[in-house]
């Protein structure tokens, strides 16, 4: 499977409570591991027994190696279309609140960052783009397989990389309805609501998806984890999917998302995921 977008270096400190304006804190924990839409989901991918190469920027920075060994690690194999860069890629910081996992991020992404496509894209089962490398986006988006886009927030390569995807996923603040993505050429769309019910809409069929409820300890990356097993069980299913498709790939999301917010630390939900049946 090819996901192609954005991947960081995150630093991940866990708190007792996420500090006001000019307050220090000392963390309980702190880690650091790549990050970023694309490159989580590729993990997420991995874990599920799948083989995800991940498309992005990261350059020769101390930093870039990092996150490249911590993918190596986790089955991810890196094309990195950006190789001789030696300025230090995007580092997000991170904070988790240990009471609920909940999470505040501060990220450059990749403002400023300019890669250029490959010119021939990979063979794969199915396709995941963030749009944070808008060139790039719109190149991998012409693939055969079929296309999921991570919509978490708007972006401006949005009104020319819609028509090119098959499935919209975006999260419930997404300015677009329903409606205006259909009639932008998504022929399905799925709409997050946090730890809340799915909605789906495809060929005329409308439907939700409930969530499992569990006890989160750490909610950072979540979304990027769910987008990543939908694209695994797409690419699983070799095809567009159906109206008759929609819940159980929902499905199959919600339930690894589930297990990623029950752990602590950006990789403590893997190993449960890799020795799940799914």
């Amino acid at each position: 499977m090819l996901l192609a977008g954005l991947c960081t270096v995150d630093v991940v400190q866990r708190v007792a409570e996420i500090p006001a304006a000019g307050v220090k804190v000392q963390s309980e924990t702190v880690a650091l591991a790549a990050g970023g839409p694309a490159a989580n989901a590729a993990v997420a991918v991995a874990a599920l027994g799948g083989i995800p190469t991940l498309i992005t920027g990261l350059g020769a920075h101390p930093l870039a190696m990092l996150a490249l060994r911590d993918l190596d690690d986790h089955g991810v194999t890196v094309v990195d279309l950006l190789p001789a860069k030696q300025d230090p890629p995007t580092v997000s910081a991170v904070t988790v609140r240990d009471a609920d996992g909940e999470r505040t991020v501060v990220s450059h992404n990749a403002a400023g960052t300019t890669v250029s496509p490959p010119v021939e894209i990979l063979e794969a089962d199915a396709v995941l783009v963030d749009g944070h490398h808008p060139a790039l986006a719109l190149r991998v988006a012409q693939a055969t397989a079929p296309v999921v886009l991570d919509a978490g927030s708007l972006k401006d390569v949005h009104a020319e990389l819609l028509p090119l995807v098959d499935v919209c996923a975006c999260s419930a603040n997404y300015p677009y309805s329903t409606r205006e993505l259909h009639d932008r050429g998504v022929p399905v769309v799925i709409r997050t609501h946090g730890p809340g019910a799915v909605e789906w809409s495809c060929d005329g069929k409308i439907g939700v998806v409930e969530a499992q409820r569990v006890a989160a300890r750490d909610t950072s990356g979540a979304g990027d984890v769910w987008h990543g097993a939908l694209t695994f069980g797409i690419g699983r299913l070799g095809r567009v999917p159906t109206a008759e498709d929609l819940p159980g790939l929902i499905d199959l999301a919600n339930r690894v998302a589930s297990v990623k917010v029950r752990h602590v630390g950006p990789r403590g939900w893997v190993d449960e995921v890799r020795g799940g049946s799914w």
